[in-house]
């Protein structure tokens, strides 16, 4: 091993004052996935993407940093730094003669560039890999400038984001350079102990040691369309027997195959990515939140008219035609930004999850979406996956002091043997465990049905609200029925019985306020039901944001220890006593009043004057 004065001396020797100029190749005149002419194409010549089938022709990072900055905005951090050959290694061409040509053929002095930018306004941290200097392999110097853009962005307090391109470890610094993914990775990890937003965009290809750290462990990950992303390339799968590269192989390392398989939030196309990074840095990063007030007016009242039955109440819960989740959210937080995936196994369209502004106020939303018209929500039974996808957002949100609000809409956990595999109950536990030590307000609306735990997860709430004809139950009324009378049609005659409607549940203390809804139920008209939650949301919202987060979680601690009447065998042997004198003492005050009775009619009457 060479020592460092070597190494600093050859390091001197080769460093060159002004990275060389690139060497480009011509641009293909037609798209080499449609045949579309390219020529004088705009989205082309600015974005490398044809304006016919949407292909995303491989970008440098000297050009993606211009696509994303605000003009003149870009300042380079750490350019000096450049690759020493501290293995000496050789196989068809020296390691050091492969670092200078790459060097000039790119302009590049590494395969990262890093430095500061604005987004739209916003200030932020950048770090983009190029896979034409070396495939965008991460040796010591890519190790190095990333661990120092995490570093700075720490110091600042400015998101972070990283374009990733990348073949992974760079092979010619053996296992100095696999040292690296521990090196980003911790890097990575302390910018999340610092509460600083880090945002992924998984380019084509996306591989190896750099994707299986600092890569994937942002707060948001997004990707381009098409791109190839996965721990083992096909090449490489294909060489050394790991699985041959089958056609069926290479969609299984595509952007869009992680997107359903829960690990990116969102494949966005070239043309939309710097709005949309501008829209994630807004909700985390936002640059000024407005102060908010306790109400002065009350919340809307349910009427006063008379109310449905029990079972009436379950059959308006259910309406196929009542406002879902998704037409809550979008009304409440008309800039919604949907988040995807539990970052461990799937996604679950069931419950929806993302970011967005509530009258100006950065929050996290979660809601379990019934969607009766979309086979893929299940009517809003959960799967594991979904609550861990939940529980994701619950982590932003207490990393990012967002407020979360949840709705709930469904008949219960959806129960399968594969969902029982999937670990459902560990899942739903957690998110219990979760809301409840959540360091900031918490609020949830019951919108539709509320069934078991499935619902409840989700419900654990510093306020929880209730629409006036929803319905909250540990059992729907035919599953109760079913149990205690092995008859399901008893179950218009069990529901009352079982205290689920809204205004039961307010007596009981398990609610906090119903929310009115129109005459006839929300379906009959779900703008004004939508109007109403938000004016309930938004009466709620600013006393839990003008409380402290300690105090929050010890006040949500204490809801729910309190819930539930309870005795003990002294008291209830005293009350059985107590009762017993009682019915006593009634039975003598009948027989007594029984026996005056008796004695007025025997006594003589007196008589009348003539």
């Amino acid at each position: 091993m060479r020592n460092l004065t070597e190494l600093f001396a050859d390091w001197r020797h080769r460093r060159a004052p002004d990275p060389p100029a690139a060497v480009e190749s011509p641009p293909p005149r037609q798209c080499t996935r449609c045949t579309g002419a390219l020529d004088g194409a705009e989205l082309y010549e600015r974005l490398r993407v044809c304006p016919h089938c949407g292909y995303h022709y491989p970008l440098g990072a000297r050009e993606r940093i211009a696509a994303l900055a605000d003009p003149g905005s870009f300042r380079e951090t750490h350019a000096e730094l450049i690759s020493v050959d501290p293995l000496r290694f050789s196989d068809r061409m020296p390691y050091q003669a492969r670092l200078e040509e790459a060097q000039r053929r790119t302009g590049l002095s590494e395969a990262v560039v890093t430095g500061t930018l604005r987004v739209e306004g916003r200030p932020a941290v950048l770090a983009v890999l190029d896979f034409e200097f070396l495939g965008g392999s991460m040796g010591s110097v890519v190790g190095e400038k990333v661990a120092l853009a995490f570093e700075l962005a720490a110091r600042q307090r400015w998101p972070l984001i990283a374009i990733i391109g990348s073949g992974g470890a760079r092979m010619q610094e053996g296992m100095l350079s696999l040292m690296q993914m521990a090196k980003t990775a911790a890097a990575a990890h302390r910018l999340h102990a610092a509460r600083v937003p880090y945002i992924v965009v998984l380019t084509h290809p996306t591989t190896g040691g750099v994707f299986a750290s600092f890569a994937s462990l942002g707060d948001i990950h997004l990707a381009e369309p098409g791109a190839l992303i996965g721990f083992a390339g096909p090449r490489v799968r294909e060489q050394t027997g790991a699985g041959g590269a089958t056609a069926a192989g290479e969609r299984s390392h595509s952007a869009e195959f992680l997107h359903a398989h829960g690990f990116v939030d969102a494949v966005v196309p070239r043309p939309e990515l710097r709005a949309t990074l501008a829209t994630l840095l807004g909700l985390l990063a936002p640059a000024h939140v407005p102060r908010r007030e306790p109400p002065a007016e009350s919340a809307p009242a349910p009427s006063d008219g008379p109310r449905p039955s029990a079972w009436e109440t379950v059959q308006l819960a259910r309406h196929p035609a009542r406002p879902t989740a998704l037409d809550y959210i979008r009304g409440l937080l008309p800039d919604f930004y949907e988040l995807h995936g539990d970052q461990a196994y799937g996604d679950d369209p069931a419950v929806v999850v993302g970011l967005g502004t509530l009258d100006g106020q950065p929050v996290a939303a979660i809601g379990l979406e019934r969607d009766p018209d979309d086979p893929r929500r299940r009517g809003g039974r959960a799967l594991p996956e979904g609550y861990r996808k939940a529980l994701r957002v619950m982590r932003l949100a207490a990393k990012f002091r967002l407020p979360l609000l949840t709705f709930v809409d469904t008949p219960g956990a959806e129960a399968g043997v594969e969902a029982e595999a999937r670990g459902l109950a560990h899942a739903i536990a957690h998110c219990l465990a979760r809301m409840v030590s959540l360091p900031v307000p918490t609020l949830a609306v019951v919108i539709g049905e509320g069934g078991s735990g499935g619902a409840l997860a989700l419900a654990v709430a510093d306020r929880v609200l209730m629409q006036e004809h929803a319905i909250f139950s540990v059992i729907s009324p035919e599953g109760a029925s079913a149990i205690l009378y092995r008859d399901a049609t008893q179950a218009p005659a069990l529901a009352p019985a079982l205290r689920i409607t809204a205004p039961d549940l307010l007596e009981l203390g398990i609610i906090d306020a119903i929310v009115p809804e129109p005459a006839g139920g929300a379906h009959t008209d779900p703008a004004a039901a939508v109007q109403a939650v938000h004016a309930a949301v938004a009466h709620e919202l600013p006393q839990l944001l003008a409380t402290p987060p300690g105090r929050l979680v010890r006040a949500r601690y204490q809801r729910y220890r309190r819930i539930g009447p309870y005795t003990s065998r002294r008291r209830a042997a005293i009350a059985r006593h107590l009762a017993h004198v009682q019915e006593t003492m009634h039975e003598l005050q009948e027989h007594l009043q029984h026996g005056f009775e008796r004695l007025r009619e025997r006594l003589p009457r007196p008589a009348t004057a003539p």
